[in-house]
């Protein structure tokens, strides 16, 4: 299981725009990738609803993991993507 930890980039946190932002990046990914809270369950990353539900605050620590293979680029793009606060999924790191 390839894991990411990282702190949320955007001062509104995974609300509203960056949520949508981050929930068509983790879609694109092409695999399924979860995120939780640093102690919290993980939920589905390409479910805005499910990523909303979190209330991720900015600066607060999330967990992106995933199982599949290939994980570990899809993890580093989408860690950056969340730590940077990006406007869009960097295509390369």
């Amino acid at each position: 299981m390839a894991e990411r930890r990282v702190n949320v980039g955007w001062a509104e946190g995974l609300h509203a725009r960056p949520a949508s932002i981050f929930v068509r990046a983790a879609t694109a990914s092409g695999i399924p990738v979860t995120i939780a809270k640093a102690e919290g369950n993980p939920v589905n990353a390409a479910s805005m609803l499910a990523v909303l539900g979190l209330g991720a605050q900015g600066g607060e620590e999330i967990v992106l993991a995933s199982a599949a293979e290939g994980a570990d680029a899809a993890l580093d793009r989408l860690a950056k993507l969340v730590a940077e606060g990006l406007e869009e999924l960097p295509e390369t790191v």
